[in-house]
């Protein structure tokens, strides 16, 4: 609070002898009151919430702008994983119709390609025939003669060279008591097929 004296001093007149009126004198009120520190630091506190709040506000509006990007990226992506699913889908659908398609004439042609060997081989074997051949799937028993039991050692080495099959067995063989004029033997065979990308036709790895 600020006061203005324009009264003549008393004092002063009765010091100076009448010299002259005095000056007007100004007091100043108490500036460190409580009232007024409250106001200064609500000043300040105002101040600072309304610059934190400003800062709070760009914030706020970044991260909007950085939602609505991320957003749109997100959409684009689910549009090209929808195209690639679809595309996926496709492929998956045609190599199905591929295998399938190779399966059948897998079908047809392994019959054909096992008969063709078998026949070869036979036939490249020295003194040995083939009477019966019996396709059980994934083994095929083979009954034939021979005139020893070398020429059948013989063919089972020529059928394991074929590649056609993992593993050739002699399930029987005996002597034919009924043919008189020569020796002969009467042998079976069981033939375990190998994997087939092994077989003639399917190619070897």
């Amino acid at each position: 609070m600020i006061k203005i004296n324009l009264l003549e001093n008393s004092k002063g007149k009765g010091k100076r002898g009448g010299s002259g009126p005095s000056m007007p004198t100004m007091e100043m009120g108490d500036m460190g009151s409580p009232k007024l520190k409250i106001l200064v630091i609500m000043v300040i506190v105002g101040l600072g919430n309304l610059v934190y709040w400003h800062q709070l506000d760009h914030l706020s509006k970044e991260i909007d702008q950085k939602v609505k990007v991320a957003e749109q990226r997100n959409r684009e992506l689910a549009d090209v994983k929808a195209k690639f699913l679809d595309r996926q889908n496709q492929a998956n659908l045609y190599q199905r119709r591929v295998d399938v398609i190779k399966q059948l004439h897998d079908g047809q042609t392994g019959p054909v390609n096992l008969m063709a060997m078998m026949g070869e081989t036979i036939n490249s074997t020295e003194a040995v025939w083939l009477n019966k051949m019996d396709d059980q799937g994934t083994s095929v028993s083979l009954e034939g003669t021979a005139l020893s039991t070398d020429a059948v050692a013989n063919l089972i080495a020529n059928l394991q060279k074929t590649g056609f099959f993992r593993n050739v067995e002699i399930k029987e063989t005996y002597q034919d008591e009924q043919v008189k004029e020569m020796q002969a033997f009467q042998f079976t065979l069981t033939c375990d097929k190998a994997a087939g990308e092994n077989q003639p036709g399917k190619g070897k790895s």
